[in-house]
């Protein structure tokens, strides 16, 4: 119903009374809300850490309700192979059952493709899970349509898809519903009124939890500007598409806006808060291990996350990166 207050407010009611009752099979059900809760609210860090929690109790009650939460994080963070692997053995799983719903990890897939700039592949996976009318994942799904469908020039497409949107989002009437459907016609539309929708999406979206949507708003905006042949104007969207992205470890769409920035001429050279942490943690000793464990990244994450501090500095060694760090004040070349 697009409405992320209840949402929030129910998932955290619906954990709390599950652990205190001990119910552990509803506990699975409440914690899987929980992550999905923390996915789209760009809290990938917690959700990632209710994962192992949610999959104990699975295994203690011998659930076989596919994992949707940790797909979620998986397509958020937009590693596809690691997020590849898990949509399809979730979806394999899920149609060996005859669980229906299973068909709607085809969100997660279109998600994870069109962070990457697969777009091909993005609508393919939208329009099947479009094909299965869930009224909790249908709306992410079509939005999801709509920008492959644009961003393939298909836009036919995408406007029959902005049509079945807009009955869900006109009748929930929320910032969440009204500012995603303003983001989806801005595809669609051309001049002022492009530039209108585009605004209210970011002014709507911003009044909600969903940072990532809020993200995704600055970062179609930024890259309109810049087709729009308005580069400096479109550094500023892109750079807080890209500066909140980074931050929540949503890889995929953060190499999306980095790319778009240099493309309009600008330069990203300052580390994130992210990068500066991880950064930090590096040069007092911590291996990759131990950092993924107190951020609750796993260790590709971590990886990537350093590669993006070599390449922002020059440099190519911890050693180098200590001094670095230390001509920038982030770090004491001493320690």
């Amino acid at each position: 119903m697009w409405d992320d207050e209840t949402w929030h407010t129910l998932a955290t009611r619906h954990v709390k009374l599950a652990r205190d009752a001990g119910a552990l099979s509803e506990l699975h059900l409440a914690v899987r809300s929980r992550i999905l809760l923390h996915a789209h609210a760009g809290e990938l860090a917690k959700g990632a850490a209710l994962i192992a929690e949610a999959q104990a109790v699975a295994d203690v009650t011998g659930s076989q309700v596919g994992p949707y939460g940790a797909v979620g994080i998986a397509a958020w963070r937009g590693r596809e192979a690691e997020a590849t692997e898990l949509i399809q053995a979730t979806m394999d799983g899920a149609t060996s059952r005859g669980e229906g719903r299973g068909l709607t990890s085809g969100y997660a897939a279109a998600l994870l493709y069109n962070g990457l700039g697969q777009y091909d592949k993005a609508l393919a996976a939208a329009e099947l899970a479009c094909e299965y009318d869930d009224i909790g994942v249908l709306g992410w799904s079509l939005t999801e349509l709509i920008e492959a469908a644009c961003r393939s020039g298909q836009p036919a497409r995408a406007s029959d898809a902005l049509q079945r949107l807009s009955e869900t989002t006109r009748a929930s009437g929320t910032d969440w519903a009204l500012g995603t459907e303003a983001r989806s016609r801005a595809l669609l539309s051309e001049g002022e009124t492009a530039e209108s929708c585009y605004r209210e999406a970011i002014e709507r979206l911003g009044r909600t939890r969903m940072r990532p949507a809020v993200a995704r708003a600055h970062l179609l905006y930024g890259e309109w500007l810049r087709r729009e042949n308005r580069r400096r104007d479109a550094r500023a969207p892109l750079r807080t598409a890209y500066d909140m992205l980074s931050a929540m470890g949503a890889e995929a769409l953060a190499e999306r806006a980095r790319r778009e920035l240099l493309a309009t001429g600008d330069s990203v050279s300052e580390l994130t808060a992210q990068e500066a942490h991880i950064a930090r943690l590096a040069v007092d000793g911590r291996t990759n291990v131990e950092i993924g464990a107190q951020l609750y990244l796993s260790v590709r994450t971590v990886e990537w996350h350093l590669s993006k501090v070599y390449t922002k500095l020059g440099v190519g060694s911890r050693r180098e990166l200590r001094r670095a760090l230390a001509s920038l004040g982030q770090a004491d070349p001493q320690a």
